[in-house]
């Protein structure tokens, strides 16, 4: 072996080799590295106050309701009776993501989540196409569930006081408005909480979530009574195209547990209780979908569904005939959908702030505030921008963006696990995927299956928001990473 510490011929000493294009695209942050800089940012730290039972809710928070009460009305019209069999597809997709996420957040316990996980494993260019993605899928994510929150929102005054807000400014355009005021509040109230620190935003969302599985649990109860085996004599009117296009639809709520993994730097012990936390609401979360699924099919015809983003507490009122039990319904789902605004809406500004820590974003993203340890400006910037998303974009276009973002990060994530098994086999990990790399070959083919689902007006423009993505970032993070600018040293072996 050479030695390359010796001086070259001439006496002088060597200059070090700049890496080419190639060398600095594909460049990987050490594990080390990354860890040490957790909870880092532009003058502050983020605060470790985050246990197993919060880490769980953040979970639950940002994932059970978003396809229950908003997206089934989307859902049922493309499976039929067989929108049960989309949910356990969707499921068992994630089910197989979350495996790799669970290890992965035990080994790299940090806030950019799967960004996070494929820079320590693929390379700058691939973090970064990661984490736009991720952007997509968190931020469009808020957009759409708040568009949700409005409906419930309408349900819940006309219950009780007899009015509703006008069409004109509860509805985006191209869904009979001008612009929806109740999702840009319910994003901004959400920015409040978040504002008060990491502490006080998950005490608000367990409050929630304990609210939202009891009213999901009081859907069923009151549901089974108009249960009518009927409903399901056609189980699968549109085929199985129409339950995997369903399934597609249906996968963007369940990116909970990717929201668990963005709290890495936040977790008093991250190691032990991501996985934990991942893989329990995770199972909560599916049991109780399938569960609602089936008695809402049960109780109303497929084929009412169409245009329904309020269904549960219609069909509350439908089988009571009395207004009372929607109403109620529709309190729990407005105090309910807020929570997964909330806890997603977390969830984007932490994986902003990992990407600004490394200069692929603006500093601005990752200065806290020494008073509350948040991000503040992050918060800001992200809640106007999901706002005045939510108000001008309708609903289904919104979902079916969000799944393309989150079918792409969680196929990475299934590759990330292999590469770093190979790569550092040495490392501990509180967990370990079983099967590997059998099952993430498996999440990783179930994603790309999913996504060949979606449609193609999705697909141009999941296509449109990549191309912007990278020309950003070679206008921008390539210039600016700090890894790239950092010495041979810092590199990964």
């Amino acid at each position: 072996m050479l030695d390359q510490g010796a001086p070259p011929h001439n006496g002088s000493p060597a200059a070090p080799q700049s890496p080419g294009v190639g060398g600095r695209l594909m460049r990987r942050k050490p594990v080390e590295r990354l860890v040490a800089e957790g909870g880092q940012g532009e003058g502050g730290s983020l605060r470790r106050s985050l246990g197993l039972w919060q880490l769980t809710m953040i979970s639950i928070g940002a994932t059970l309701g978003t396809g229950i009460f908003v997206v089934l009305g989307e859902a049922v019209p493309k499976a039929g009776p067989a929108v049960t069999l989309s949910f356990v597809i969707a499921g068992l997709t994630a089910l197989f993501s979350a495996l790799s996420y669970a290890e992965l957040a035990g080994t790299i316990p940090v806030s950019g989540s799967s960004y996070s996980y494929a820079y320590a494993t693929m390379g700058e260019l691939v973090a970064w196409v990661c984490g736009w993605c991720l952007m997509l899928e968190y931020g469009v994510s808020v957009a759409a569930v708040a568009v949700g929150w409005g409906e419930y929102l309408n349900e819940l005054l006309d219950g009780t006081i007899g009015v509703t807000i006008p069409a004109a400014l509860s509805a985006p355009p191209g869904d009979g408005g001008v612009f929806n005021l109740p999702a840009l509040i319910v994003v901004l109230l959400a920015m409040a909480f978040l504002m008060g620190g990491a502490r006080e935003s998950a005490r608000a969302n367990t409050i929630m979530v304990v609210v939202k599985i009891g009213a999901l649990v009081l859907f069923c109860a009151i549901g089974a009574q108009g249960f009518r085996s009927g409903n399901y004599e056609n189980f699968m009117p549109l085929g199985m195209a129409g339950v995997s296009a369903a399934g597609a639809t249906l996968f963007f709520s369940y990116i909970g547990f990717d929201a668990a993994s963005t709290a890495g730097e936040e977790a008093k012990n991250a190691q032990r209780d991501l996985p934990r936390a991942i893989l329990l609401s995770l199972a909560i979360i599916t049991a109780l979908y399938v569960l609602v699924a089936a008695v809402a099919v049960g109780a109303k015809p497929w084929q009412r569904f169409t245009g329904s983003e309020a269904a549960l507490a219609q069909i509350m009122r439908e089988v009571t005939g009395q207004t009372f039990w929607g109403t109620l319904l529709a309190f729990c789902a407005v105090i309910a959908i807020a929570s997964v605004v909330l806890t997603v809406l977390y969830g984007q500004t932490r994986i902003l702030f990992a990407m600004a820590r490394d200069g692929l974003v603006p500093k601005a993203f990752a200065k806290v505030s020494p008073k509350t340890g948040t991000p503040r400006t992050n918060t800001l910037i992200v809640s106007l921008f999901c706002g005045v998303l939510a108000a001008a974009i309708p609903l289904g276009q919104l979902a079916d963006a969000t799944s393309i973002g989150t079918l792409f990060a969680f196929a990475l994530v299934n590759v990330a696990v292999v590469v770093l098994r190979r790569t550092r086999p040495e490392m501990p990990r509180a967990f370990r995927v079983p099967l590997s790399p059998v099952l993430p070959a498996v999440g990783f083919a179930f994603c790309v299956w999913m996504m060949g689902s979606l449609s193609t007006a999705t697909w141009v423009v999941f296509g449109v928001w990549m191309a912007v993505g990278l020309v950003f970032y070679f206008l921008y993070g390539y210039r600016r990473s700090r890894l790239a600018a950092a010495p041979a040293t810092s590199e990964a072996k």
